[in-house]
């Protein structure tokens, strides 16, 4: 009489460790990180500065893509100050006969006028 064996266990399957799963992950977190940076830094550095009437600023760059940094009046490069703001408008003649210069200025939906004098 022959006894009957109960059938072998099955061999456990090995998982691949680091699979395309969690490759697919890393690559997609590095795209959203690279996103962020790209729009969250450039958003911080590059949007105009919106000074009030009193500040100092420093402009460089050129009349059509000028660059404006706040400065302590005091500061060696501040070459301007603000002695009006227009909000909503591109338009330079706002400013009138207050201040020599204008700089109309414009960052999403938001746009206004710096009417500047040189700091002397």
């Amino acid at each position: 009489m022959a006894v009957e064996q109960p059938p072998a266990p099955a061999a456990p399957t090995a998982q691949p460790k680091g699979g395309k799963g969690k490759k697919l992950l890393r690559v997609a977190a590095l795209i959203v990180v690279a996103i962020a940076v790209k729009f969250g830094i450039s958003y911080a550095f590059n949007s105009p500065v919106h000074a009030e009437a009193g500040d100092c600023v420093q402009v460089t760059g050129s009349d059509n893509s000028p660059e404006v940094d706040t400065k302590d009046c005091s500061d060696k490069d501040a070459n301007y100050k603000v002695v009006k703001v227009v909000d909503d408008t591109f338009d330079t003649n706002s400013c009138g006969t207050v201040g020599e210069a204008a700089l109309a200025q414009q960052w999403e939906s938001e746009k206004f006028v710096l009417c500047l004098n040189a700091v002397k």
